[in-house]
């Protein structure tokens, strides 16, 4: 299992369940978080995959759902930076 964590500096304050929904319906994703720093406004995006693949299918399906909603009309900040993780233990 592998986790996608993005830093956002700050987080995109506009409805991002388009996000977790596009994702949720890709096999081998367990698992996606959008958390904020209510002071700050910085944020972290926190997704559990199972492989690399799961992965890259996740992110195919997030960008065909923002093409179809026109996320990319507009700028939008992107995440400060994004790390993948190896996941050694869970329960």
């Amino acid at each position: 299992m592998i986790a996608r964590v993005a830093v956002w500096e700050p987080m995109p304050e506009d409805d991002r369940d388009w996000v977790l929904e596009a994702a949720a319906g890709v096999p081998g994703v367990h698992a996606s978080y959008h958390l904020v720093d209510p002071a700050t406004g910085n944020g972290l995006s926190v997704a559990f995959f199972e492989d690399e693949a799961a992965a890259v299918a996740a992110r195919q399906a997030i960008a065909k759902r923002a093409e179809e909603i026109g996320w990319h009309d507009m700028p939008h900040p992107a995440p400060a930076s994004e790390t993948i993780y190896q996941v050694m233990r869970h329960a």
